[in-house]
């Protein structure tokens, strides 16, 4: 099983909107993606989905189930572990709550390819416990100014605690794939001058109105509306993924 941690450096850009619907993207290529709600303080997955899960990760760090139990079937049969939203305790959580998460991961193998954890924005230490222990990351931002400044902190912060972490760019909400790939020259740039790192093009997700029409009902779009231009975008995300899955070998036949 891998794992790719979606993260962002502000809020705003998508993020949970794209971790589901990319979800949903590799199911229908064959693939058992699991999305994970790893935004410790507003966990929001479960929304983004239009789920009520019954078990969340609130009642893996108490004990009361495990990891595996705390699995809610979503839209299209996407798998899913919600998190919880301004629950005190993990909030908090230290080390030893993570602990009782992280070493409960491997359990999910068995029935899974890829698990993807849908981060906090920001870089606290809760959210770098789960970006460095991604095996790649999807680093989402927008061509605002502000969020590419952003994507850069990020990265600055990102590198300097896992110094080999493979990060690949996506640009939401862009006009069209010239925009997306502009902004990803300048991130590009920025990171190679001043960071000294290389940083990969995963493609973009254009500005599409059956996006936010989609969130507000509480639907994927990928589902809702397949032939729009962010479902297609998102498509062509998963295939990206699933390259590099089959590139180092852990689809299952």
């Amino acid at each position: 099983m891998k794992t790719i941690a979606v993260t962002s450096g502000k809020g705003g850009v998508g993020k949970t909107c794209l971790t589901a619907n990319l979800g949903l993207g590799l199911k229908k290529l064959g693939i058992r993606p699991m999305v994970f709600d790893a935004d410790l303080a507003l966990a929001n997955l479960e929304v983004a989905m239009g789920v009520r899960p019954e078990a969340t990760l609130q009642h893996v760090v108490v004990e009361e189930k495990s990891l595996a139990e705390a699995v809610t079937e979503g839209p299209g049969g996407l798998r899913l572990i919600a998190g919880g939203s301004g629950v005190p305790m993990l909030m908090r959580a230290g080390p030893k709550k993570l602990s009782l998460i992280f070493d409960q991961l491997d359990e999910l193998a068995e029935t899974t390819d890829l698990l993807l954890f849908d981060t906090g924005a920001g870089l606290d230490t809760r959210n770098l416990a789960f970006l460095r222990r991604a095996d790649e990351i999807l680093l989402v931002t927008t061509p605002e100014p502000a969020s590419v400044t952003d994507a850069y902190a990020t990265l600055k912060t990102l590198f300097r605690y896992k110094k080999d972490a493979s990060v690949r760019v996506v640009v939401n909400m862009a006009a069209n794939e010239s925009e997306g790939e502009a902004v990803f020259g300048v991130l590009r740039q920025i990171a190679k001058d001043f960071l000294k790192k290389e940083v990969s093009y995963a493609g973009c997700v254009r500005r599409d109105p059956t996006v936010p029409k989609n969130a507000r009902k509480r639907t994927l779009f990928l589902q809702s509306s397949p032939s729009s231009d962010a479902s297609q975008d998102v498509m062509k995300l998963a295939g990206v993924v699933e390259q590099f899955l089959q590139n180092r070998g852990e689809l299952v036949a």
